[in-house]
């Protein structure tokens, strides 16, 4: 049952059976924006729904009954556990005023089209893998965020209350600047000063009008020049690299993958040759086997015998050393040695000269 059940989970139509129901589910939520179209055709709509939904159910339970007796093997995958987390929303009751509920959970279909196409798999997983880098990034940006707008309550806070008349404005109004979408009109309010551009709406506020030529040009460029090229930059380079790292882990499995396959591939083909071979060419190899272990032994043994005779040869080389230790003390101390008659005959007058 499980080995029936893993080859429907793996072949290509039934993959592209669910990958066409999330397609529809996605079409159907669409069409279920539309007024005109539920009044006409809303008992289809709801119909195909419930096809839909039964149709990821039994994907779920082909997917768990193909691990065997260990089911749980199905919840390793974080993207098998989401749909099942998705199935399990869907499959809940709700009735009276839930029923808003129930049709915001079909939403949550869509998310299936990411389990479905590995692509986006591996963007999510890219993602994922980037909060660490980007915890740091966003702590570099919130130093610059509140940097800058502490300096601008404190330079432009007068002449400019609506932007930066307290740090929690100024620093959202410096979130405004780091999209580049208005920035010169915030910088023009302190070039030319609130009663001279960027307050008629609201003249009362401008209290105290004041210009910075230089100060207010040199502040947004250089926040602009931080916060957008910079460490927006930073996120793209978190994320390129993340994306390269994921892409050879996903190679390296793969490569790991096709290295097991295919070796599992060569020992079934050499079993097949094995299983294939007569009673008679097994027996010829069995008696290659033994004149094979036979022969190895009868060299062993020689080898054996060599060793001896090299042992007998260093013990008798170790006795005459001993001999011929013993005997040159013996040699030397005797008075009337062939050494000493010599010493003693020779001319001091020929030593000298």
């Amino acid at each position: 049952m499980a080995r029936i059940c893993a080859q429907i989970a793996r072949s290509p139509a039934f993959q592209r059976l669910i990958v066409g129901s999330i397609v529809l589910a996605i079409a159907l939520v669409g069409l279920e924006t539309e007024p005109w179209i539920v009044d006409r055709v809303g008992g289809l709509i709801w119909a195909l729904d419930k096809v839909i939904l039964g149709l990821f159910a039994v994907e779920a339970a082909i997917k768990i009954l193909a691990q065997g007796d260990r089911p749980w093997r199905y919840f390793r995958d974080p993207w098998n556990t989401v749909d099942f987390l998705i199935l399990v929303c869907l499959l809940l009751p709700f009735w009276g005023n839930f029923f808003v509920l129930l049709r915001v959970g079909r939403l949550l279909r869509i998310v299936r089209v990411i389990t479905a196409f590995p692509r986006l798999r591996m963007l999510i997983s890219t993602l994922f893998q980037s909060l660490p880098s980007m915890g740091y990034i966003m702590l570099i940006l919130g130093l610059l965020f509140y940097v800058y707008g502490v300096a601008g309550t404190f330079l432009f806070g007068a002449n400019d209350p609506v932007h930066f008349g307290t740090l929690g404005v100024a620093m959202l109004s410096l979130f405004t600047v780091v999209t580049l979408e208005g920035w010169t009109t915030i910088m023009n309010i302190q070039i030319y000063g609130c009663d001279r551009y960027g307050y008629d709406p609201f003249p009362d506020l401008c209290t105290a009008p004041d210009q910075f030529p230089l100060l207010a040009p040199a502040f947004f460029i250089s926040f602009v020049l931080l916060g957008a090229m910079v460490v927006l930059n930073l996120f793209v380079g978190v994320i390129i690299s993340s994306m390269m790292d994921t892409m050879d882990d996903v190679h390296g499995k793969n490569g790991l993958e096709d290295s097991v396959a295919n070796g599992a591939e060569n020992s079934v083909n050499q079993d097949a040759v094995s299983s294939d071979q007569s009673p008679i060419g097994r027996a010829s190899d069995v008696r290659s086997l033994e004149d094979h272990n036979v022969v190895l032994q009868t060299q062993l043994q020689q080898v054996e015998n060599r060793l001896h005779r090299i042992q007998d040869h260093i013990q008798s080389l170790r006795q005459e050393m001993d001999t011929l230790s013993d005997a040159a003390p013996r040699s030397l101390s005797t008075p009337d040695s062939p050494a000493r008659r010599r010493g003693a005959n020779r001319d001091p007058n020929r030593d000298r000269g």
